[in-house]
This record gives C-alpha cells, structure tokens and sequence, in this order.
C-alpha cells in the first residue's frame, strides 16, 4: 500500500482550480494565452498558493507532456550560494526549449532566503537569459528582495485564502478520501491554519490516520494546540482574581499539549479580541502582551512572564468590577 501526501494529490494542476486568488489567476492566464511573460515575483504568505500557481503556469503554457522539460525548480534557501544556481541555471539554459515558447522557466522558491550578494549576482543573470529564460521568484516578504529585482519583475501579492475556499476545498478532499467530518471540525482546522492551505491539509490528513471520524477535539489533538475555549478559561480566571486557578489551568495546558511559552502567549493574544471588555483594555493587554513575548524572546524565564501576564490580567479585571 502506497500513501501520496495530500498537499501533492490534491493541489490543483490548471489555473482554473486555483481558489481564492482570482485576480491573480486572471493575470496569469493571459500570459498562458499569449505565449509570453515577464519575469514574476510572487509575494505572500506560506501555504496561499504561489507554488501551485508557478506549476500551473508552466503546465499552461508547455502543455502536461513538455512542462517538466522547460521548467527548473530551484529552492534558495537550500541552494544560496549564487554558484550553484548560475551553474545550475547556464545548464538548464543551454538546450532549446521544447514546443511553441521561446523561453524556459527558472522557479527560484523562497527566494527572499537569499543573501544580498546572492541577489545582486541573481540579478545579472535575470538580464544575461532574459531572452531564452523567464525568472518566477516566490517569497514571503518582498521587502527582502533588492529593488533592482523587484523592478525587473511583475509583482503578484497573494493574499491568505479567504475562509469560504479553505472549506470548500477540504469538504471536498474528506469526501474524496472517506472522511466524516464532525460538527466543528472544519473551523478547528481552519482556526489553526490561519489561512494556510498548506497547513490544514495536513492536519487533516494526520488526524485521518487516527479516525475516519474527524472531530474538533481530534484536530485539535492532532495539532498540538489548546482549543480557544481552554485558553478563554485561563484568562477569564485570571481576571476573576483567582491567580492560583488561572495559573494551575495554564500549566496544565502548556504540559499537556507540549506549548512552550511563545506558543502559549501567542494563543492568549488571538483571545483577548473576543473579551467583552472596553477597548482601551485590550489595546493595553495586546501592549502588555508583546512587551512579554519580546522578553521571552531575548532570554526571560516564561513561565515567570506568563506569571506577570495573569497578574496584570488579574488587575484589570479588578479594576473592570
């Protein structure tokens, strides 16, 4: 019996099937019908497509038989050294492409990995295999890809899915792999993912090894992350006043799912918006907030931050009766 990872099985292989950036897939598809392209760079964050769309590009405009032959994926934060991608790239450039397109592709992923000396050699050879070589960049952050590239470039933002797509395509891989999906399921896995189709696909596919009956507390699990209404307790505790409480509930939850201090005060943060209290206390929590995250980040014991963030949890609750 062979298991294919979902993300491969399932990720869509024209344009068409592309969910939730429509206005980019536009674009595309008129270079597809055109023949031609710029360069691109595709900015966004992880899991929203932009690997999908550069194959489904490639799959367009070379048909399914010649795309593999006219299409070179290089990965930068594997391969930084310039060497290594202009050797690999001078190779590739070499033969003629295959069929009607004049031009190869060079798919540089995670582009933004790369060092600033890197880029500036990457840069000269954008120019010297323009004409028989087109350039996809894809990254996270385009601020950290030098303005000399980005001009040379047409820049794609993507955008995180819309919650709508990212229900839609996992309803539609349960029902294709047998899956029963319990009340609650689906927004667990998308309340984890953030966006990230990547990510739920995943978790779904790690929770069916346990159960063909996915439930929330199942992805949850599966996910190794305390549910919302777990980490509304501890804050709701703490704002009683019961400092004791708040702080045994906490512990628990970090050791039973295995959180570190980050994670947690991280989990903590995306609750507060949903705390009816007045607005002015969660501007000064969220402050709170990321002045304690930034300690734990330069060394500071977390669970003696976590301890100060109950406390000042449990002051403004006081102060709130």
């Amino acid at each position: 019996m062979t298991y294919e990872v979902w993300t491969e099985k399932y990720r869509p292989r024209k344009l068409n099937d592309i969910k939730g950036q429509e206005e980019i897939v536009k674009h595309l598809k008129a270079f597809a019908a055109q023949k031609n392209m710029p360069h691109l760079l595709f900015a966004g964050p992880p899991g929203v497509g932009k690997t999908t769309a550069a194959l489904a590009l490639a799959r367009e405009l070379y048909g399914e038989e010649n795309w593999r032959h006219n299409f070179l994926e290089l990965n930068a934060s594997d391969e930084r050294g310039i060497d290594v991608i202009r050797e690999k790239v001078k190779e590739f450039a070499r033969t003629r492409p295959i069929g009607d397109v004049p031009f190869k592709i060079v798919f540089l992923d995670e582009a933004d990995a790369m060092t600033r000396d890197a880029q500036q050699a990457l840069r000269r050879i954008m120019e010297q295999y323009a004409h028989i070589t087109r350039f996809i960049l894809s990254c996270n952050y385009s601020s950290k890809i030098i303005e000399p590239i980005q001009s040379r470039c047409v820049v794609f933002r993507f955008k995180p899915l819309p919650k709508e797509a990212v229900l839609e395509i996992l309803s539609n891989i349960a029902a294709k792999e047998g899956l029963i999906l319990e009340e609650g399921a689906l927004e667990a896995l998308y309340d984890i993912s953030e966006g990230d189709m990547r990510r739920a696909i995943n978790l779904l596919q790690a929770a069916s090894m346990y159960s063909k009956n996915i439930t929330m507390d199942l992805v949850y699990e599966v996910a190794s992350t305390a549910k919302p209404r777990e980490i509304r307790e501890i804050i709701e505790l703490a704002m009683k006043g019961q400092f004791k409480e708040a702080r045994a509930k906490l512990l628990d939850t970090m050791v039973r799912y295995g959180l570190a201090g980050e994670d947690i005060i991280k989990l903590i943060g995306k609750e507060i918006y949903s705390l009816k209290i007045p607005e002015k206390d969660k501007l000064e929590i969220i402050y709170q907030i990321g002045e304690l995250e930034f300690r734990m980040i330069e060394g500071s014991n977390p669970l003696i931050q976590l301890d100060a963030l109950l406390a000042y949890l449990g002051i403004k609750g006081l102060k709130n009766k």
